[in-house]
């Protein structure tokens, strides 16, 4: 899909950032930070709804058992993935919980940051498109890069075995979802250097009219 020529009217312009695991969204999201935009972290967000004391890990820890919680009080997010990536259904049940939840605390945020700064807000999410939060988005950017590309970089950055990555990718919406929700486009297959050039590009497209 090709890159929309649209940009935002008037600041603070949304920006909704996606992509599948292990293509690179973090990294881009580090760049446009590093250009101005002020983020809104969904990984943070989805970690701080399920913090000790609050209803998202009462509600994670009565569905899914208590063994689940750490002597910290912390939720054990490491054996939930282990548990829910291998069990489709576990996945949509976690889901149900903590989506509404998630969507409430980045509105909030959004509300917020609209009343502090002018900047691109920037919403990096990998889940995006399945929790519904492109909807809030003035123009949605996805990332993405060939699957054993992704494949590759998944295994090594943590540590996976084929068969544990491929149900991580499986986990998330496919391609064709987020692009069909998707403005602009960044293919990140080819290094940093032509990386970069296009977040600059996109950067430019953010900025409202006669800037």
């Amino acid at each position: 899909m090709p890159p929309s020529t649209e940009s935002c009217d008037a600041p603070p312009c949304i920006v909704g950032l996606t992509g599948g695991i292990a293509t690179g969204k973090s990294t881009v999201s580090r760049l446009l930070v590093a250009r101005g935009a002020a983020l809104i972290d969904a990984d943070q967000v989805a970690r701080d709804v399920v913090r000790p004391g609050t209803a998202g890990l009462t509600a994670v820890l009565q569905h899914f058992g208590e063994h689940l919680r750490l002597s910290t009080g912390e939720l054990d997010r490491r054996a939930l993935g282990a548990l829910v990536f291998s069990d489709r259904a576990q996945l949509r049940a976690l889901e149900q919980l903590l989506h509404p939840m998630i969507r409430a605390a980045i509105d909030a945020r959004i509300t917020q940051l609209r009343n502090q700064t002018s900047a691109p807000i920037l919403i990096d999410a990998a889940l995006l498109v399945e929790m519904q939060v492109h909807q809030r988005c003035d123009v949605v950017v996805v990332v993405r890069c060939g699957v054993e590309t992704q494949l590759r970089r998944l295994m090594a950055r943590d540590g996976l075995d084929e068969a544990s990555a491929r149900l991580r990718l499986a986990a998330q919406a496919t391609d064709a979802v987020r692009l069909a929700a998707a403005d602009h486009v960044i293919d990140n297959s080819h290094g940093l250097q032509e990386l970069e050039q296009q977040v600059d590009a996109l950067w430019q497209r953010l900025q409202p009219p006669g800037r």
